[in-house]
């Protein structure tokens, strides 16, 4: 008696589990990965080296994170692949020779100069998508300036990183908070931390940095409106039609924001106001 075998000769042969080959894929911060062993999907925020191995440091959806030695053992977009240390850039994209001379993704001059050793002042900025939009534009301007910016993340904790950082008139504090306006959270908390010497406190009127790039930068006439309680980057992925559902989903959906964005002609002027201020009271008297 013959019957149909729907596994086939050998059940093994097939097997959709098995390893796939890794594509090699240098790592960069931004990039969406995930763990195959834990299942753990985050975003790219720091790589570095820690006791001369390369590690990065990944944030999901919740805000929590972890840290992974780079390697195989992860998937990018569907696709296993092979971590490999950052690749150096002996150019910045978002700088363009205008004249003979390089101009930055901010509008200044860019000048050559060593390596230079970071500057106790300091600049907070509320998280790591507005760390990076500010990083790309101004990036060169503040390497030049020694400055480095760092993450609140969240208004809340203002007061109490203040505390610790203990600004004075020659250690200065620059702040830049989302949703600066009259009666806001971010206002009340900005009016408290202005009482620290050496502290000062700028910001923009949209509730998330997203919403300081000019719509038409990502091809539509104006960022949706979401209403109140609902997650913005949720909501705005959500209205406008792009994956929104998972932290993979976000950390693209950012990815494909902050690729359009080239220079400072791609932000609102609120924004480009308040960051400029806050470089010159950091730097003032240099």
């Amino acid at each position: 008696m013959s019957y149909f075998d729907p596994y086939g000769h050998d059940v093994l042969a097939n097997n959709p589990h098995r390893p796939r080959a890794a594509r090699p894929l240098p790592v960069e911060v931004g990039m969406v990965l995930e763990d195959v062993e834990s299942g753990y999907v985050g975003e790219v925020i720091r790589v570095g080296k820690v006791a001369g191995h390369w590690q990065m440091e990944l944030e999901d959806r919740f805000n929590r994170r972890r840290s992974f030695p780079l390697g195989q053992g992860f998937w990018c977009e569907g696709v296993a692949v092979d971590l490999l240390p950052p690749q150096p850039q002996l150019v910045r994209p978002a700088e363009k020779r205008v004249a003979g001379k390089t101009v930055t993704a901010s509008g200044s001059l860019h000048v050559s100069h060593p390596d230079r050793v970071a500057r106790p002042s300091r600049i907070w900025v509320e998280g790591k998508h507005d760390a990076e939009l500010v990083s790309k534009i101004w990036g060169a301007d503040l390497a030049y300036e020694g400055i480095v910016v760092e993450e609140l993340y969240g208004a809340d904790q203002l007061l109490d990183v203040l505390r610790a950082f203990g600004p004075s008139n020659e250690i200065r504090a620059g702040v830049l908070l989302d949703h600066m306006v009259p009666g806001s959270k971010e206002s009340r908390i900005a009016a408290q931390a202005e009482k620290f010497a050496g502290v000062l406190v700028l910001g923009h009127p949209y509730v998330d940095v997203w919403q300081a790039i000019k719509p038409a930068t990502i091809g539509i006439k104006a960022w949706p409106e979401v209403p109140r309680g609902e997650d913005i980057k949720i909501g705005t992925l959500r209205r406008l039609g792009w994956a929104h559902k998972t932290t993979e989903d976000i950390g693209l959906g950012w990815k494909r924001i902050l690729d359009s964005v080239t220079t400072y002609t791609d932000l609102e002027p609120a924004l480009l106001g308040r960051m400029e201020e806050l470089i010159d009271f950091v730097t003032a008297g240099r």
